[in-house]
């Protein structure tokens, strides 16, 4: 029968499902990757959180019923106000409130001290699974902690990182790094699809957890469709070419949804092919058809663009209504006030533009996704016992440990400079030599180990000088005199074409902020740039130039300058306030304070002084994941800020022994340090434990064998512009780039040596015209310390109509070899992963022909082939 918004449906039509328990048949731990390729070199280790062998045999009813039920009961105001993200409580019915959304990207954020583990790019470039799953398993059971345990859970202490607790994570990003300039490579695992997918489906497994039916979190996969630059994100449209959608793009979403350990999926800001994605047809066509009860969740603020900034529906009535007929179920909109949603789902049912089976739909697969939680069912729960003594817990910090020293890359290691053969004394200098800097989405760091630490606890500490290589200056207006300062030059963005300065206090450590009420104040308190708005940021500007209404220019010596907020919000100049204080509130520059820069000392001298002062030296340097190049910022660059070129080069010249550490988000085109410096080691921003992982690496206590997740280039001058999505005819990535390669896909070096013997090769006819190759290699560590390989298969069409990738990755395994030892691994492929979209057929497929395969180090430094024939 029909009901009426309010009106309870009656109780006695309802089956009584008191006693069902969660189901998800399609997903199990046990489900495999839908990637045709795995590698039977593997292991499986457990970590805390996973459910008791008793647990994983309790029985479980019929969650449909019970989902079924609960539908039948809610009202259609209740089914209503449940399409939005914050869904309230109904007592009646023993529902308690609850929201979509914890960030988890590389440990919990936003809610209190957590176990924090290297960037995404970084996990990428440990090209791990098992390492993947386990860390997922920890970022989840510390998820449950915070949801089970609530004393555990606290404010970020950062305004807009909203305290969200919920069983439902919004990770990983299997977005492509395509491009390195994207604002937001940090959250990424590789430019590869393949690597992407299979990375995502161990994160996803071990954030699911090993119960048949109960996920001890529910995953969401971030942000399809072709999402890849954050300038005008929201109104861009991308244009993807048949074949790069389902040759590159596609396959990344989907391993993880047919492996059935991803519970949703998140839409992107952007169009695509001149549709938002939040109402693209992909949603039903590819996302439902590989999981039917896949939840859609939408990205803050989004149904509400599709008519504020994209235009691209009359009034949000017929924009909600054809995002739910489109298939989004949850709505991320107005933050916690739910009202708008509802009053437009409830005008779209009047107008009749939705039913209420559509409203139905999107709703149940919600309750679905709790259910699977063991939300309905406590009692049938194996993780609810969890509690707070898990997070950060020994066994999480040793793990944080592993991933960071998993992660690190050996990019350049010119005549055995590492590691350290005699280390004596060594000068750490840079400002990230005496710091762990964390991004938007990471937790609060438990303990941080800076490098300058970890190499003090591996060759004690009167080894170790650590200078910071900044220079030291005051700003002077008259009598008035503010600092002295540490300055920092950032460079600049596509959103800030004029470059951006941190200012430290001396004094105390801070950071110049804007502070107090409505931000007009400006003081040293900020403990290091962070928020969605970073309000330690400013632009110098001459005075002269910007009062002329000339071009402002940067600059921090010679001439008078004006400073000014480069904080969105603000956008204010800095005059001297009638107290005496800063005070960032003046509309123009005209308005504002001029002040002279006065440099006390200079950081390159301080640089130099440290380096000839020592044994050998470690200049590090890299990026503040806040600051030009983030979410909503885009590098315009590769280049690192020139400032920190120079100390590097100053460096080298006082001491010829020295090691460049790169510690940043995304790749940089250092190609005179390439050439000049004899070893350059990269890591991620590495977590908690990133010092002891560098530190043991440049000593020699751990032998480095990361590698690279995507494509150094060797510079950008002639890379496409960043909204030319076509990787085939643009040549982008490994695939189909012929540019010059600072460092290729895969690249990273050892302190030992492998040495690959010639592959087996086989076909296997699996009947209706599939067929399986399989590619076997003995791999022996011919060096004298043990090490870590991880031998990449790609392949290559000999005999194809169109154009093909260069090399494609088919398989990997990172294997651990005492000196001495072999190991064989085997990796084997479907004849679907040869496949290329065919626009006649409308399909993909596999032509007959040669196909070469290649095993080595990396796409660039492949050591053994073979070919195949098919279809012959």
């Amino acid at each position: 029968m029909a009901t009426t918004p309010g009106t309870p449906a009656p109780d006695a039509a309802v089956p009584d499902t008191s006693d069902a328990a969660t189901s998800d048949t399609a997903a199990s731990s046990t489900a495999t990757s839908s990637a045709a390729t795995f590698s039977t070199a593997t292991s499986s280790t457990a970590t805390s959180g996973t459910a008791a062998p008793n647990a994983l045999a309790a029985p479980v009813a019929d969650p449909a019923a019970k989902v079924a039920g609960l539908l039948a009961r809610l009202t259609t105001a209740e089914k209503v106000a449940f399409l939005h993200q914050h869904q309230p409580a109904v007592e009646r019915l023993g529902l308690a409130a609850f929201h979509t959304g914890c960030e988890a990207l590389h440990g919990v954020a936003w809610i209190g001290r957590a176990t924090v583990f290297p960037q995404a790019v970084g996990l990428g470039a440990t090209w791990d699974r098992d390492l993947l799953r386990r860390i997922g398993e920890a970022v989840s059971t510390e998820v449950r902690a915070f949801r089970q345990d609530p004393v555990a859970a606290q404010d970020s202490g950062v305004y807009e990182k909203h305290k969200m607790v919920s069983l439902n994570v919004w990770s990983p990003v299997v977005n492509l790094l395509r491009d390195p300039r994207w604002g937001r490579n940090e959250e990424g695992y590789s430019e590869d699809s393949y690597a992407t997918a299979e990375l995502a489906i161990a994160y996803c497994r071990g954030l699911r957890g090993d119960h048949p039916t109960i996920w001890r979190t529910a995953p969401v996969l971030k942000h399809f469709l072709a999402y890849n630059m954050e300038t005008e994100r929201d109104v861009v449209n991308v244009q993807v070419p048949a074949r790069v959608l389902y040759e590159y793009e596609l396959p990344a979403f989907r391993g993880p949804i047919e492996a059935g350990v991803a519970a949703g999926v998140m839409p992107g800001y952007n169009l695509t092919n001149g549709i938002p994605n939040h109402v693209h047809p992909l949603l039903k066509e590819a996302l439902r058809a590989w999981n039917p009860e896949l939840v859609i969740c939408s990205d803050a603020q989004a149904p509400s663009n599709l008519v504020d900034s994209e235009k691209f529906f009359p009034s949000h009535v017929e924009s909600h209504a054809a995002a739910l007929k489109a298939g989004l179920d949850s709505y991320t909109d107005n933050d916690a006030n739910a009202q708008p949603t509802i009053d437009r789902f409830t005008a779209a049912l009047e107008r009749g533009l939705i039913t209420e089976a559509d409203i139905d739909a999107a709703v149940g697969r919600v309750l679905a996704l709790r259910a699977r939680t063991g939300e309905f069912d406590p009692e049938q729960d194996p993780y609810a016992g969890i509690r707070a003594d898990v997070i950060a817990s020994p066994e999480h910090n040793a793990l944080a440990v592993e991933a960071a020293k998993s992660s690190l890359v050996l990019l350049k290691n010119e005549g055995g400079a590492l590691p350290f053969a005699q280390p004596g004394s060594v000068a750490v200098i840079g400002h990230l030599g005496t710091r762990v800097l964390t991004d938007w989405y990471s937790g609060t760091l438990p303990y941080a180990v800076s490098i300058a630490d970890g190499l003090r606890a591996e060759l004690g500490d009167d080894a170790i000088t650590a200078v910071d290589g900044a220079d030291v200056m005051v700003l002077r207006a008259g009598a008035a005199t503010f600092g002295p300062f540490r300055h920092q030059d950032w460079g600049t963005s596509v959103q800030c074409p004029v470059p951006v300065h941190t200012l430290q206090s001396v004094q105390n450590g801070k950071y110049l902020s804007l502070a107090g009420e409505e931000d007009i104040r400006a003081e040293a308190v900020a403990a290091t740039p962070d928020g969605w708005f970073v309000k330690e940021l400013w632009e110098f500007h001459l005075a002269d130039r910007v009062a002329g209404n000339g071009v402002a220019q940067d600059s921090v010596a010679g001439g008078e300058v004006v400073l000014r907020s480069n904080a969105d919000h603000s956008r204010k100049y800095l005059r001297i306030a009638s107290d005496g204080t800063l005070a960032a509130d003046a509309e123009t520059a005209q308005e504002a304070t001029r002040f002279t820069v006065e440099l006390l000392t200079s950081g390159v001298h301080e640089a130099i002084a440290a380096a000839a002062g020592a044994d050998r030296a470690v200049v590090v340097l890299g990026n503040d994941p806040h600051i030009n190049g983030r979410e909503t910022v885009d590098r315009d660059g590769l280049a690192l800020p020139a400032g920190q070129e120079a100390i590097l080069r100053a460096v080298l010249q006082a001491n010829p022994n020295t090691t460049l550490v790169l510690v940043s988000s995304y790749p940089y085109a250092v190609g005179w340090a390439a050439e000049n410096v004899p070893a350059i080691l990269w890591t991620s921003h590495g977590g908690q434990e990133l010092g002891t992982a560098v530190a043991q690496a440049l000593t020699g206590a751990h032998n480095p064998a990361g590698r690279l997740p995507q494509t150094w280039y060797a510079t950008d001058a002639d890379l496409p512009a960043p909204a030319d999505y076509d990787v085939i005819g643009s040549g982008w990535t490994y695939q189909y780039s012929r540019r010059d390669h600072l460092y290729a896909f895969g690249h990273g070096l050892s302190y030992t040596t492998f040495e690959y013997g010639d592959p087996a090769v086989s076909v296997r006819d699996d009947g209706l015209g599939a067929f399986t190759i399989t590619v076997e290699v003995t791999i022996t560590n011919t060096g004298s310390v043990a090490g870590e390989e991880v031998p990449q298969l790609y392949s290559r069409a000999l005999d194809a109509s169109v154009p093909t990738p260069l090399r494609r990755l088919q398989g990997f395994e990172r294997i651990a070899l005492a000196p001495g030892e072999s190991r064989t691994v085997a990796f084997e492929v479907s004849g679907s992963r040869l496949a290329h979209w065919s626009e006649e057929h409308g399909a993909l497929r596999t032509e007959p022909g040669g196909y070469e395969f290649a095993v080595g180090r990396s796409s660039a430094d492949l050591a053994v082939s073979a070919v195949v024939k098919t279809g012959v």
